[in-house]
């Protein structure tokens, strides 16, 4: 069962983007985040903003809703974007290869419900609750301990 290792409240898109440079300093390859939340909650806004801060130059970052996966290249090697909504089984993230990529790149999956069985043990899950307006409440939640500490940096380097 997941534990909740942080919450916070953050009243702006700007905060949302500063929290998510701030969590990108934190990561490496083989590295799962699991963005949970309603559609327009912000959860692209969270993966645009992490995945801009870890490149060279900064490149538009299109949600992934029709593409499915969008991959880049970032200063910790590939990182995979992907949204799951239009997934319709476990059999079709295998032949996608993110069940591949989870081990060896950073992945960042909207609609992780729909990864079922293949959802890493140690993956990071960010659940986004819009409670109006610009207002967001993110908590951070994770089976691995091994989250805690990285997580209280990015914190304090976001706040």
């Amino acid at each position: 069962m997941a534990s909740i290792l942080h919450q916070i409240e953050i009243n702006s898109p700007d905060q949302t983007a500063n929290l998510a440079i701030s969590l990108g300093q934190i990561l490496k390859a083989g590295d799962c985040l699991l963005l949970v939340g309603s559609v327009g909650a912000g959860k692209s806004l969270f993966a645009r903003a992490l995945i801009q801060s870890l490149q060279d130059t900064p490149e538009d970052v299109p949600s992934p809703t029709f593409t499915i996966i969008q991959t880049y290249e970032t200063k910790l090697g590939d990182l995979w974007h992907c949204d799951l909504y239009r997934i319709s089984s476990p059999h079709e993230v295998i032949e996608l290869g993110l069940d591949d990529a989870m081990a060896t790149a950073v992945t960042l999956i909207e609609w992780p419900e729909n990864l079922a069985d293949l959802t890493p043990p140690d993956a990071l899950t960010i659940r986004i609750n819009d409670l109006g307006g610009d207002v967001r409440k993110l908590s951070f939640e994770s089976t691995d301990s091994a989250w805690a500490a990285p997580l209280e940096k990015a914190f304090e380097n976001a706040i």
